[in-house]
């Protein structure tokens, strides 16, 4: 059997775990360890985005391609923000719109094609089923949106400790059914995948080439770990992307605290993890 590889511009390094330094130690950081192509988290301070506009998108893209990278894929914040996809309140819902809105059209200015979004959580002491509506009627509109803006919403599953409505393949399957739009796809996060007790190879025998995007990281299988610090075997699960032909973007979403203090640290291991199976 021939060994797993990767392309480097597969590899989108994340800012989450740098959320203590500047935009620009980021950017510098990824130069310097040979990244090409990023996810960006649009978390405050790195990127301004809110329901009433975004800030600075100018200014970013110069400061990604004068370090020779490009944003390929944008990621609202989504999960400790208040905006959520199954907001029930009424201007809740219209806020988080206009959020989810806003960071749609910043993916474009930014030349990016896709922007990562989940199914949103609702409220554990109501019927899941309203949730679940609320969250279908949400992702129907933004999909809407992103149609307008040549930009490709891609859904992940989320944990159960994190979600009532998508935390498993099925469930996630439902959905991208139910809106049925093909500005929406699916994208696995292999920690959650991992939680629910299914593989990356089930996602791709259930979706195929509609597997647009992965967050693509290790885990026990919680963690959300730099590869090398948890149980997956990184050639193993590149044998898999091979094998199904995947060519698309591996977000690297580190976010476990144990990295905060010297980020660039971590993905310095990461990326030397990484370039044992790239083809170069």
């Amino acid at each position: 059997m021939s060994k797993p590889v990767l392309r480097r511009e597969q590899v989108a390094g994340m800012n989450i775990h740098y959320l203590n330094y500047s935009l620009d130690y980021f950017l510098d950081a990824q130069q310097r360890l040979g990244f090409k192509s990023l996810e960006l988290w649009c978390g405050a301070p790195h990127v301004w985005l809110d329901h009433m506009g975004y800030y600075d998108a100018k200014e970013i893209q110069k400061k990604v391609r004068d370090r020779g990278l490009q944003v390929q894929v944008l990621t609202p914040e989504n999960c400790l923000y208040p905006y959520q996809v199954a907001a029930k309140e009424p201007e809740h819902v219209e806020r988080s719109f206009g959020y989810f809105k806003n960071g749609i059209a910043l993916a474009e200015e930014l030349g990016c094609s896709m922007m990562e979004i989940n199914s949103g959580w609702g409220y554990w002491n109501e019927d899941r089923e309203e949730a679940w509506k609320r969250s279908a009627d949400m992702l129907s509109r933004l999909a809407e949106v992103a149609g307008h803006h040549g930009v490709t919403l891609v859904m992940e599953s989320l944990r159960p400790e994190e979600s009532q409505i998508v935390t498993n393949l099925a469930q996630e399957r439902k959905m991208l059914e139910e809106v049925a739009s093909p500005w929406l796809k699916p994208m696995a996060d292999l920690c959650a995948v991992s939680v629910a007790g299914e593989t990356l190879a089930d996602w791709f025998e259930a979706f195929g080439g509609d597997l647009k995007h992965i967050h693509f990281i290790d885990g026990n299988p919680y963690g959300h770990l730099i590869w090398g610090d948890g149980a997956h075997h990184l050639g193993q699960e590149i044998a898999v992307l091979n094998q199904y032909g995947y060519s698309g973007y591996l977000g690297q979403e580190i976010t476990d605290g144990r990295y905060y203090d010297d980020p660039a640290a971590a993905d310095f291991r990461n990326m030397k993890n990484f370039e044992r199976y790239m083809n170069e």
